[in-house]
């Protein structure tokens, strides 16, 4: 059998920089957290990684700060993209741990590539795959940490998430303190030879926790719901974006049935996800698997008045088909509707809350003198007293967030922690239908006036499968209602006015319309569209319950249907079906002029069991 393409490519690179022929390559060690270059910088050189690992940051806008790409494994070049155009970087590389690269000048290199003919295929390829990666997501992490913040070990649940990770097709490997005293090409060794490896360091292993931070692309805090947080500083790579890539996980004991004490470890940890975990549950271990293997699944949901009701058949649908639902958010109803599954409800429980909420109790109907609008929503906070109490957002089951439209900034407004109530008042706050709302002295009213299907919030949550159920571009209003309105006194003789007049329709559907470039770049970021049309469901009809929810169950029972597999596979059925058609594009000339130095996907050699279709 052939070699694959990454191993010719890794092969002919070592062939120019060990070749003994007086080729000017040389070797030397970086830290973890030095830099190897920086944005901006000259790029004169072609660095090779010989062992450990170098991450990729990127300053997407000024006043933030960089963000991680990817990574750049053993075997792997650095810098190819810029060198070869004679730019500056484009990112900062930093090594993620102990490394050993290799250097070669920029002309050294145009010598010796002329006894490698292959070579500079073989790099065209490679650039164009890491560009696309780019666009799909970034370097597929493989390597994660598990460090303990609690007295008692977490080595259990790590081994029920590797089991988990390995019958999905994966292989994994579990290491342990054991490995302290090993060179650092061990590790590369036996990371190459596994699809994913977990680290994991107890409370009382101080010295192996702090290698452990320095050694993987991800990290997780392991603590314990009820118990405070440790009062010393916990062990994290010192690179950029540190933060970002540590996540928080909290195991609760199964005697509690619901999350606690979330937003003191948050404070403490400052991860940049966090998740729950009952303590011995093979769900939330095969959900954190998920997570790691890029197969978790998101699902975000438009607002839509009334005629969001679709959302309850879709999710129903997923049900049906088996798909797994492991982050969740949208905006206006669609938020309404996503709090559910993220509360821990059954879809049974959650159609029975929105039918007393919506269908028996029109929760718009305190119509008053519209001083700040035309409904005091005194019935509306109310009904979000009942439902979510003094719930904090960041002690829900499931990662969930919604959004709301900030006037006071004229930004959205992201909420995924603090009151819920409040939060999700927010985010169904109609500008001239229901008042707004003022947090922290912000005024923010409804998600969707800026933002109607907030998919790119949930793309950086998850680097899994998203599924967008988007009704922004659903007719909601009937035009013989505008051309015909009733009288005041049609509307008092039928109760019509309980759902508002007219206007009410006009202002609902108006606050939906989000801009074609923010649809389009919302559905761009989606790897399952699904789009109702709940034909004859005004937006304010808020008894026309069942036609809504039948078109959703329609909608994504047919969307579903024509997937050539399961959902949670979809990304990584695409980055296969993209890595064997690079090879064409780059007989085709080289690569295109817009794409960007980012880090390729993970090779594997020879995996150990079969990959999930």
């Amino acid at each position: 059998m052939s070699p694959a393409r990454s191993d010719r490519l890794s092969d002919a690179l070592h062939r120019i920089f060990e070749s003994g022929r007086n080729t000017p390559a040389s070797w030397f060690a970086l830290t973890g957290g030095e830099t190897l270059f920086a944005e901006g910088d000259d790029a004169d050189t072609l660095y090779l990684l010989r062992a450990g690992r170098l991450g990729v940051f990127r300053s997407e806008h000024n006043d933030q700060p960089p963000q991680f790409v990817g990574v750049i494994r053993p075997g792997e070049p650095a810098g190819e993209m810029a060198m070869l155009a004679g730019s500056p970087h484009t990112a900062d590389v930093v090594a993620l741990r102990d490394s050993e690269v290799l250097a070669l000048p920029r002309e050294a290199f145009f010598e010796a590539a002329r006894t490698e003919p292959d070579l500079m295929v073989e790099l065209s390829r490679l650039m164009i795959q890491r560009a696309r990666d780019r666009r799909s997501g970034g370097g597929e992490p493989s390597v994660f940490g598990f460090l303990s913040a609690r007295p008692r070990p977490i080595r259990a649940f790590v081994e029920r998430v590797a089991a988990a990770i390995e019958a999905n097709g994966f292989t994994c490997q579990v290491i342990d303190h054991s490995a302290l005293s090993s060179a650092s090409e061990w590790f590369s060794r036996v990371e190459d030879a596994h699809d994913f490896v977990l680290y994991v360091a107890e409370a009382d292993e101080p010295a192996w926790a702090a290698l452990c931070a320095r050694q993987v692309d991800r990290l997780f805090v392991v603590g314990q719901c009820l118990l405070a947080p440790p009062n010393r500083p916990l062990p994290h790579a010192g690179v950029p974006d540190a933060q970002r890539r540590t996540d928080l996980i909290l195991l609760r004991d199964p005697r509690m049935a619901r999350p606690a004490n979330t937003s003191v470890w948050i404070d403490a940890v400052q991860p940049g996800r966090w998740f729950q975990a009952m303590e011995g549950d093979q769900a939330d271990a095969d959900r954190i698997a998920r997570v790691i293997t890029g197969t978790a699944v998101g699902v975000v949901l438009s607002g839509g008045g009334a005629r969001a009701y679709a959302h309850i058949g879709a999710l129903r649908a997923l049900q049906e088909a088996g798909v797994p639902i492991d982050f969740v958010g949208g905006a206006s109803m669609g938020a309404v509707v996503a709090a559910g599954p993220a509360m821990g409800w059954t879809l049974d429980e959650l159609e029975d809350r929105i039918k007393r909420s919506f269908v028996d109790s029109d929760p718009l109907s305190d119509i008053t003198f519209p001083m700040l609008a035309m409904s005091r929503a005194k019935k509306v906070d109310k009904l979000l007293q009942a439902a979510y109490g003094e719930t904090d957002l960041a002690d829900l089951l499931l990662p969930f967030f919604c959004v709301s439209t900030n006037l006071t900034s004229g930004r959205v407004d992201v909420h995924r922690r603090g009151s819920m109530r409040r939060a999700m008042r927010a985010t169904i706050a109609i500008p001239g239908l229901l008042p707004p709302v003022v947090l922290d002295r912000q005024v923010l009213v409804d998600g969707a006036v800026l933002n109607n299907l907030p998919a790119e919030v949930m793309r950086q949550m998850n680097a899994g499968p998203v599924i967008g159920i988007d009704m922004s571009q659903a007719r909601g209003v009937d035009p013989q209602l505008i051309e015909h309105p009733p009288s005041i006194w049609r509307l008092l003789a039928t109760g019509a006015w309980r759902r508002g007049p007219p206007i009410v329709s006009i202002m609902m559907r108006s606050a939906t319309l989000t801009s074609d470039a923010e649809v389009e770049r919302s559905r761009g970021v989606v790897d399952v569209l699904v789009q109702p049309t709940p034909d004859g469901v005004d937006i304010r009809d808020w008894k026309a319950y069942a036609p809504a929810v039948e078109a959703g169950y329609r909608a994504m029972t047919a969307e579903l249907a024509t997937l050539d597999g399961p959902v949670t596979g979809l990304r990584r059925r695409k980055l296969v079906a993209e890595q064997s058609g690079t090879a064409a594009e780059t007989a085709a000339g080289s690569p295109r002029p817009d794409a960007v130095e980012t880090p390729a996907k993970g090779r594997r050699k020879a995996p150990k069991a079969r990959r999930p279709a």
